[in-house]
């Protein structure tokens, strides 16, 4: 007695141990429990995370301007000397040559010459500041831009899964249908051999049989089909959907009423802002490069020739390297695009009506997201209320149809009454099945408008 007793206790404390692990396991195969290996995974994120990570080099960019911009040259020709009097634009394509006169000797000279220019500006009227300012805008930017990206991929993930159960349900609704009428026929067909019924209706029972079987092939195709667009999220050869397949059509009540007001932080609504700055800030940009600019220059210079100065010129490479001289020049200089003063204004004020049309489209779109919000509120409300209904009518006509078919066994009613109530059995499990699909479907469009998946993804 001792024995059994102490047998008893520890299985018992081997199922209490167990417990809380099986309840883990089953609480992790969720919808959630999918996420995290997509957004590891998904390469539309590592693109989000380069566009990110391409702003910032920018950014660093940008701030580079702020630094002295120097520029060296080193050079080494061969050529002419000959010089002329006059002047001219030093644009690219010419070149110049300067040569004393009168020079004796070789017609060519070796020449050397390098040089390295700092330039500096020293104050820009705001110019590097402001686009200092509309890199980091851009940066910005590109972070909501990813935040939006990632809201997105969420809702696909969920609507995916959503088709996954739906057409899953489906399956398993054409099997129970294959299985009642399989069940119909044979019942039939022994009728029919022991002559109690007729043998049209061992026909009709394998007729409505067959057309179930095809009906069943069909959501198969589709509910494979579902599978592999998870896939392509999801990253991976299986996915265990099993522990969802009871809550898509028995939905919790936990969380169903809540008042929910759209956050203006809100990725989509705060990737609009950040446009929003960017477009007001490169119109400052613009403004501003309209503006002159005062610089600190400073350049050294370096040259050599095969000219030397009592006017004998030498032909070879190697003299190209003598006769140096080496000089220096420091000073402040001003620069003003004056040209450039009507098309920097109107450019400017295109970009000020780009942040002002931007803008108004983030308040438009916040309005609009409300007023779904609030609807789509009512309606999950009222398609809960449409699911428990549809559940007590399906249990009604299961035990409905139950009690038909044993009447019809008794020989008390014929195989078209019964075949009428096993339609109306089935008609109240497919609308159990939509009404489930249109419920998640809600929860899915509240959660990316409230950018909030965390009820749906715990709960499905």
């Amino acid at each position: 007695m001792i024995k059994h007793i102490m047998a008893a206790t520890m299985l018992w404390l081997a199922v209490v141990a167990a417990f809380p692990l099986y309840a883990q396991q089953h609480k992790e195969h969720t919808l959630g429990s999918l996420w995290p290996k997509v957004e590891e995974n998904y390469p539309g994120i590592s693109a989000k995370k380069s566009e990110m990570d391409a702003a910032k080099f920018n950014q660093r960019a940008v701030k580079g301007n702020m630094l002295p911009q120097i520029n060296a040259q080193a050079q080494n020709t061969y050529g002419t000397y000959e010089g002329s009097a006059g002047g001219f634009f030093p644009q690219p394509g010419f070149f110049n040559v300067n040569g004393p006169l009168p020079l004796d000797g070789s017609s060519t000279a070796a020449n050397t010459f390098g040089s390295a220019i700092v330039n500096w500006e020293l104050f820009s009227f705001g110019k590097l500041r402001k686009q200092n300012e509309a890199a980091g805008a851009l940066y910005n930017k590109s972070v909501s831009d990813k935040d939006a990206y990632l809201l997105n991929l969420k809702k696909t993930l969920s609507e995916r899964y959503i088709i996954l159960l739906y057409n899953n349900a489906k399956l398993q609704w054409t099997q129970k249908n294959a299985e009642r009428l399989d069940d119909i026929r044979k019942t039939t067909s022994g009728l029919s051999a022991s002559g109690l019924r007729p043998a049209a209706d061992s026909l009709l029972a394998s007729s409505s049989y067959v057309q179930a079987m095809g009906e069943h092939d069909k959501w198969y195709g589709f509910k494979n089909a579902s599978y592999i667009k998870l896939l392509e999220l999801y990253g991976n050869d299986t996915i265990d959907f099993t522990g969802s397949i009871d809550r898509f059509g028995n939905p919790t009540e936990n969380g169903l009423y809540k008042l929910n007001t759209i956050n203006p932080s809100h990725p989509i609504l705060d990737a609009l802002d950040k446009q929003s700055e960017y477009y007001t800030l490169s119109g400052e940009v613009q403004k501003r490069a309209s503006l002159p600019s005062i610089n600190l220059l400073g350049g050294y210079a370096y040259r050599g020739t095969g000219i030397s100065p009592n006017g004998n010129v030498s032909g070879a490479w190697n003299d190209g390297f003598s006769n140096t001289t080496n000089n220096f020049l420091a000073g402040v200089g001003i620069t003003w695009n004056l040209t450039s003063l009507h098309t920097k204004r109107m450019k400017s004020q295109q970009l000020f009506k780009e942040a002002e049309s931007t803008k108004l489209i983030q308040s438009q779109y916040q309005q609009a997201m409300q007023a779904d919000l609030s609807a789509s509120q009512a309606k999950i409300v009222q398609q809960y209320e449409q699911l428990q209904k549809t559940k007590l009518a399906v249990q009604q006509s299961q035990d409905a149809y139950n009690m038909y078919l044993a009447r019809y066994k008794s020989g008390l009613i014929t195989l078209t009454e019964l075949l009428q109530i096993r339609t109306l059995l089935e008609q109240a499990e497919n609308a159990h099945i939509e009404a489930s699909r249109e419920y998640w479907g809600l929860l899915a469009y509240e959660a990316e408008l409230t950018a909030d998946f965390s009820f749906l993804f715990n709960n499905l």
